[in-house]
């Protein structure tokens, strides 16, 4: 008869297991997809891609005055008083009024100059059109005055000015300034008096564009507010902030450009091995503290459940809250706080453990076999590390095992709520950090349900492996 070793009993036990064999298979796709797949992979986690974008940048506005702005003849003054009751005057269209102990005649000329006399003399005028670079009051009267009456000359000083129906006035073939009607407000900086220029012209005459150079502008007319917005489309280079699935990107592009599927290869990376690395830990505390009070007993056995009993105390949740805002303040580098993070978690899951391995060796250090261990003179170490402990690993294999799907969806919380692992380094957890964004959660499913569905996967296939493994190492287990 064949012998059968305990290992192949084992095995084929777990094998027999339909649900843990399903759980192996979905936990060596995950590696493979993580580690395999990010070596293949041709961009890097943190690899930013660009589209060109064409934006509408804002360069100046333009508004048409209606108000008349008054200019006083020199030495001589209008008032505040005395310009609000010409103004009433003109709109009312009365030809004189009294402000004072003055009395005004009003003449009007073209369509928007009135100016006003009093005795025989000008004491100015007003309206609507505005004088550019024109400071002296005669050539602001003259170029004002046959811009209203639609002159194509003025005199002023003695010198004779051309003006065209844009209001850009000439001395000769030299250009000295201008009047219109129209405002033009730079939201850039300062303007060249020749895109001015431009800009009013193009209003003035209802174009919707215009070119300045090699440069082409719109012109976008609100009817609300009465302003001309001037503006310039431009090739912008931007991220390709979530793209949709295509070939180069099978499964889109995040928020920052970068391609959903590597970060989804290199993130099962992280969230893979904090798992292993915090049970780990967890795991190697509570076997060396539970096997130490569960042979020595007495007070180092009362030593250690009561330190056991205040880990079980501390609110687990609200501390990594707290301890994930203090390496936020801090501004801790994320490979720094990578490591943090494990070892939090990893220290704070040792008591489970260490309860379970105390009470395997209670039991088991009453056997025959370590009576027979103790006899022959064994030193306490060689007994709890060569004869007890290995009779425990089987449960601690089984308890380790189911722990890393809890530990991997304790991290993914935390990554989720953004105290977790941090950008440029993806987690399954970050990556679905996005959903909490409406209209992510909406519009780009893509981005979220991939990671989602790994998660799950992941936390399945170790539930269903710990189960097996808790069957086959049992043997009371009927199949």
């Amino acid at each position: 008869m064949k012998h059968t070793s305990l290992g192949a009993m084992t095995a084929r036990r777990f094998l027999q297991n339909k649900l843990a064999v399903i759980g192996l298979a979905l936990l060596t796709a995950l590696f493979l997809f993580s580690f395999l797949g990010g070596l293949l992979s041709p961009y890097g986690q943190d690899q930013v891609f660009y589209r060109q974008e064409e934006q509408s940048k804002e360069y100046a506005a333009v508004t048409e005055n209606t108000t008349l702005r008054f200019t006083s003849a020199p030495g001589k003054a209008l008032d505040a008083v005395t310009r609000s009751r010409l103004s009433l005057a003109i709109t009312q269209g009365d030809a004189t009024v009294t402000a004072g102990d003055t009395t005004f005649e009003i003449t009007a000329y073209g369509a928007d100059f009135y100016e006003f006399f009093s005795g025989g003399e000008s004491f100015g005028f007003a309206t609507a059109a505005i004088a550019e670079n024109l400071e002296d009051y005669a050539m602001q009267y003259g170029a004002l005055r046959a811009f209203s009456q639609g002159d194509a000359a003025f005199s002023a000083n003695g010198i004779a000015y051309t003006i065209n129906h844009d209001g850009d006035i000439f001395l000769g073939e030299k250009f000295i300034g201008s009047v219109s009607p129209l405002v033009l407000k730079s939201t850039t900086g300062t303007l060249s008096e020749e895109f001015r220029n431009l800009a009013k012209h193009a209003v003035a005459q209802g174009q919707d564009a215009f070119s300045y150079g090699d440069r082409e502008f719109s012109l976008f007319y609100d009817a609300a507010t009465r302003i001309w917005s001037v503006r310039e489309q431009t090739a912008t280079r931007v991220w390709d902030s979530y793209a949709a699935p295509s070939r180069l990107h099978p499964l889109g592009t995040d928020k920052n450009g970068m391609d959903v599927l590597t970060r989804l290869m290199y993130g099962g990376r992280v969230s893979l091995v904090i798992g292993f690395v915090v049970v780990g830990i967890a795991g190697l505390l509570g076997t060396v503290l539970g096997g130490i009070a569960g042979y020595f007993g007495r007070w180092v056995d009362e030593i250690v459940m009561r330190l056991v009993d205040v880990f079980y105390c501390i609110p687990t949740t609200p501390l990594l809250i707290i301890l994930g805002a203090m390496m936020d303040a801090l501004r801790l580098d994320p490979r720094l706080r990578m490591l943090y993070l494990m070892l939090i978690l990893g220290f704070l899951g040792w008591p489970e453990i260490a309860r379970l391995v105390r009470g395997q060796i209670l039991s088991l250090r009453e056997q025959e076999f370590m009576t027979a261990a103790e006899a022959v003179g064994l030193r306490p170490r060689r007994r709890i590390f060569r004869h007890l402990l290995p009779n425990v690993v089987p449960q601690l294999i089984v308890v380790c095992t189911m722990r890393l799907g809890s530990t991997i969806l304790t991290e993914a919380t935390l990554s989720f709520l953004g105290l977790g692992v941090k950008f440029p380094f993806a987690s399954w957890g970050n990556i679905m950090n996005d959903v909490a964004n409406v209209h992510v959660l909406t519009s780009y499913p893509f981005l979220w349900i991939p990671a989602g569905v790994c998660l799950v996967l992941a936390v399945l296939g170790f539930n269903f492996v710990g189960d097996g493994l808790r069957d086959a190492f049992d043997p009371k287990m009927k199949r």
